[in-house]
């Protein structure tokens, strides 16, 4: 049995393109100018390995269900899955902190930045999320 945070041999071979799409820097700009550059895409292939990564957890979880493996062992990798997605979160916002927000503060539009981060935050933290100024 694989410890916490781990599972073996899983293979997750075809799925790299699919995941470098949704990554891909240039989707979702139709706001910004063209030379805008996600904050995330110096970490884009650390981000690419742990979604691959993520994704072979969840393939391992599933087998561990369809082979009806104890509920203990799979509440421990579900925990490993949360703890693996909330780290790639983490570093996407750190980044987007360290680059967007600061860019936008720099062309005095940071507000609308920071606001965006902390709805997010809200959310993930399962608080409603205010509504906008007037």
């Amino acid at each position: 049995m694989p410890g916490q945070g781990e599972v073996t041999n899983v293979s997750v071979e075809g799925t790299a393109g699919a995941v470098a799409d949704r990554l891909d820097p240039g989707a979702g700009t139709s706001e910004l100018d063209a030379s805008f550059r996600h904050s995330y895409t110096r970490d884009q292939s650390i981000l690419i390995r742990r979604l691959r990564r993520i994704e072979g957890q969840v393939r391992g979880i599933e087998r561990m269900i369809e082979r009806k493996e104890y509920c203990i062992d799979i509440l421990q990798q579900t925990a490993a899955l949360r703890a693996a997605v909330d780290s790639v979160a983490l570093l996407i916002l750190e980044d987007h902190v360290q680059g967007c927000v600061r860019s936008a503060a720099e062309h005095g539009d940071a507000d609308r930045y920071i606001e965006e981060v902390l709805d997010v935050v809200r959310r993930t933290l399962g608080k409603p999320v205010r509504n906008p100024r007037v």
